[in-house]
């Protein structure tokens, strides 16, 4: 064996434990890549997934046409505090446990009535958590998930020009503006 064979057998040895030691570490599956410090791209799927069972599209865009995911892992990392960020990320794994424990399978895997129906029981739980709840108490992982949805929704250019009437420029005040049953909100 010549010197340029024995180097490239200790670099394909060296080079194996360091890809084997991630295959050990991560159970043998590739890990999702993040985001950010807190989440993954699994995580803005699953995000991206509560949004749109929270606010459905239908004649108008729902959640995920809004990048929902994406807005709540920016707000959580920049804007929660830290018991927050940890309540939101373990409300992730508790929500899908809850759909295991339920349905036998991951949020991911439900069929949106399956979803719906958790979503409307974590909801009438955060409710009732809410009543209840003292100052001091966190808050409820769903509760944070609701708002941040509707806040993200609302406040993005498809909830705002699609689902809520636009007017980019809307010019003069008009305090008598005739209205019609059945009209969207404004959202200028």
């Amino acid at each position: 064996m010549n010197r340029r064979e024995a180097i490239g057998r200790v670099g394909l040895i060296l080079g194996g434990t360091i890809i084997g030691a991630e295959f050990f570490i991560s159970g043998c599956k590739p890990s999702s890549p993040k985001v950010n410090d807190l989440f993954t791209q699994d995580d803005l799927a699953l995000m991206d997934e509560i949004g749109e069972t929270i606010l459905p599209a239908t004649s108008s865009p729902g959640a995920k046409a809004a990048e929902i995911g994406k807005f709540m892992s920016v707000m959580v990392q920049d804007c929660y505090k830290t018991d927050d960020q940890k309540i939101f990320t373990k409300g992730l794994n508790d929500l899908n446990d809850a759909s295991d424990k339920k349905f036998g399978k991951k949020f991911m895997e439900a069929t949106p009535q399956q979803r719906t129906e958790l979503l409307t029981a974590l909801d009438k739980e955060q409710k009732d958590y809410t009543k209840t709840k003292k100052p001091e108490d966190p808050n409820h992982y769903f509760r944070m998930m609701k708002e941040l949805t509707l806040l993200g929704f609302f406040t993005s250019k498809p909830g705002a020009t699609q689902a809520l009437r636009y007017i980019a420029v809307p010019g003069k005040y008009d305090g008598n503006l005739p209205y019609k049953k059945g009209d969207k909100a404004w959202a200028t």
